[in-house]
């Protein structure tokens, strides 16, 4: 399938599912340091669906630094360009692959939209300078989940995994068919190497 098939039939509506997810996050859950702040208790003590702000990226690092929302709004883009590189090179062969891209597109521009917006949305800083609120900017991470025998490798979580939204699912499930599509792609490679040399 071609890249642009990808982008609206599989990347499109995974990227609306994932705005549209955060965008009722952001209008039913007060923000995290409100008194207000609450959580929905889906399966009590197992998933919950609570409002996080995130500046950072994976497991929350870089979270609440200065330099993160600058950083982690620029790798995004680079990452998109490196994208379009190496699907001209055909680097992404195997089908897996080809959806693994579709999929990560669609969890950097999910993650790179609330960057570009949630800041000038915030009213504790809608009346500052433009880069004042840009710099503000953070990913809406709402899927809280407690994972069997997680406490154990990380005690100050309690089980809690990091909580994370539909962008980075996305994401995780496409470095995994990456991951996948390149070994797929190595063994086809050397098939078609054997054959030939026979």
């Amino acid at each position: 399938m071609s890249l642009p098939k990808l982008l609206l039939f599989l990347s499109l509506p995974l990227y609306l599912l994932d705005q549209a997810t955060k965008a009722w996050t952001v209008s039913n859950f007060a923000p995290p340091w409100s008194p207000e702040a609450s959580q929905w208790k889906i399966i009590p003590d197992i998933f919950h669906w609570i409002r996080v702000h995130n500046q950072g990226v994976a497991f929350g690092l870089g979270n609440g630094t200065e330099w993160a929302p600058i950083v982690f709004l620029l790798v995004p883009i680079i990452a998109m360009v490196m994208i379009r590189i190496f699907w001209k090179k055909g680097v992404f062969e195997h089908a897996l692959s080809k959806i693994a891209v579709a999929l990560l597109l669609c969890g950097i521009l999910g993650n790179l939209t609330d960057r570009l917006v949630q800041g000038f949305l915030l009213d504790e800083v809608k009346n500052g300078s433009f880069w004042g609120r840009l710099s503000q900017g953070y990913v809406v991470d709402f899927i809280s989940v407690k994972l069997p025998l997680y406490e154990k490798i990380v005690p100050e979580s309690r089980g809690w995994w990091p909580t994370f939204n539909v962008a980075d699912s996305c994401i995780c499930v496409a470095a995994i068919f990456l991951f996948i599509g390149g070994v797929m792609d190595e063994k086809a490679k050397a098939k078609l190497e054997k054959s030939k040399a026979a």
